[in-house]
């Protein structure tokens, strides 16, 4: 198995003088005479490819073996779905890739449908990456390439064709591409201010009216999804006015006293990884009531626990997702990270606080039996714009802010200057990439059959159920 050639982030040392953004901007270019941009444009399978159902079998390994079927399932769904759940498979092609070698904490699954809306402790809106289990220091090209086959993928589900894949696919490109640009002599912390707040006229890129009203829509939606309005979907009051979960199988179910005890010692530790402020905040709740909760596509199977507390009486209910953490899917094709991220929650911890312009107060990470879990709010404002709903220009403009807003999280920790010089201001890179997202959804989709076909014919089981993102 390669490693692949990666530089490492800048060694922590307020005495090292860090060169112009130009001279860096030069070295991006040159690295073009290494890997040039028209060498990103070819998908071609080794003839040792990995089988991708073998990949995803050892990827189940060590998930709820009862709850395999069900991610098999919704794997099945489409080619959108299939790759949504296949991380580990595309991980293993992007590893024989072309890579400029420029590191990034990456998100590791930047799909579109992993971009959405949230709430920030100021409780305004704004729009960023929110999936982060996958998150890890590697190439950014490979985060681009997840986002653009996604893109391409997406688009032959809403009924585009290849013209129309191909440029929307350049549009992601291009705004990833340009927002680079402008970012590279920006100031360091000046980035880390950057918000993009949904519908304000400084919006970096601009909506159609459509995509408007698509964004007001899902807006009004966010601001509707509270820890307040959960309570009454996902919970009942019993005979003795208690408040408990509604069991609600298979997404949501209860979960044994032993089990609701170990949680709780698990959120007592990870209130250690809080910020002592938060830590002070946080006891002022106590834990009313536990459940198992089934989230995704690709996440089916492993543990996750949502936990039901209040605080100042019952209208102020907070709920607390405790997610497993298992290895991160590029994480074989990579150097090895820094001991202090081997718990595979506080990488992804490390991991969202550096890709996202503002983060959940709440998070942090925990252990329970010996296995890694982090620690977030369920509801925290949140909702995703449905990309089924995208056709034509607002499904350009989705995928063009979608890269733009990529530019911006690898640019907390990469270097905008390298990043943007190597992909100038040509159409070579956006081109490219539509030839290789379009190949690379071919594979998705025969992908995709060969899972359909080993489920008809009993050699993988599967159990069909409507998809929750969580």
């Amino acid at each position: 198995m390669a490693i692949a050639k990666l530089e490492a982030l800048q060694k922590f040392d307020l005495g090292d003088k860090m060169t112009s953004w130009e001279e860096r901007r030069a070295q991006g270019r040159a690295m073009r005479l290494k890997v040039p941009l028209e060498s990103h444009a070819e998908w071609r399978p080794a003839r040792n490819r990995p089988d991708p159902l073998k990949l995803l079998a050892e990827n189940n390994k060590g998930r709820q073996a009862h709850l395999i079927p069900l991610r098999m399932g919704r794997m099945a769904a489409s080619p959108f779905t299939f790759l949504r759940g296949s991380a580990c498979v595309m991980a293993s092609d992007l590893s024989t890739s072309p890579i400029t070698g420029f590191p990034v904490v990456m998100d590791g699954d930047a799909h579109l449908s992993n971009f959405g809306f949230y709430g920030t402790p100021q409780r305004e809106v704004v729009f960023d990456l929110n999936d982060f289990d996958e998150a890890v220091v590697g190439p950014w090209e490979w985060d681009l390439k997840r986002l653009v086959a996604s893109v391409n993928i997406a688009g032959r589900q809403n009924g585009l064709n290849a013209k129309e894949r191909a440029a929307a696919v350049k549009r992601s490109v291009e705004g990833y591409c340009e927002n680079a640009d402008r970012l590279q002599d920006m100031g360091v912390l000046d980035i880390w201010y950057l918000h993009a707040y949904p519908g304000r006229e400084n919006a970096i890129v601009k909506p159609d009216a459509k995509s408007k009203a698509v964004i007001e829509k899902t807006m009004a939606k966010a601001m509707r999804t509270d820890n307040r309005n959960l309570l009454s979907k996902i919970g009942d009051k019993d005979a003795n006015g208690l408040w408990t979960f509604r069991d609600d199988p298979p997404v949501l179910t209860t979960v044994p006293a032993a089990t609701k005890k170990k949680v709780i010692e698990a959120l007592n530790k990870y209130a250690d990884t809080l910020p002592r402020e938060r830590r002070i905040m946080l006891n002022r709740y106590h834990v009313v009531d536990v459940a198992h909760r089934i989230v995704g596509v690709g996440s089916v199977g492993t543990r996750a626990y949502l936990v039901l507390l209040f605080g100042n009486g019952e209208n102020d209910p907070l709920f607390l997702q405790v997610k497993e953490s298992v290895q991160a899917a590029h994480a074989p094709y990579l150097p090895p990270m820094e001991a202090e991220f081997r718990h595979n929650g506080k990488r992804v911890v490390v991991g969202q606080r550096a890709l996202q312009a503002s983060s959940d107060p709440m998070l942090g990470y925990t252990s329970i039996d010996g296995r890694d879990f982090y620690v977030r709010q369920m509801k925290n404002l949140k909702a995703s714009i449905p990309v089924e709903w995208l056709t034509g220009a607002s499904f350009n403009f989705y995928a063009m802010a979608c890269g733009s807003l990529l530019a911006r999280s690898h640019a907390r920790t990469g270097d905008p200057a390298r990043i943007s010089g190597y992909c100038g201001g040509s159409k070579v890179l956006s081109e490219a990439l539509a030839t290789w997202a379009e190949s690379y959804g071919d594979q998705t989709v025969s992908d995709h059959a060969a899972l359909l076909s080993a489920i008809q014919s009993g050699k993988i089981k599967a159990v069909v159920q409507a998809d929750d993102a969580g």
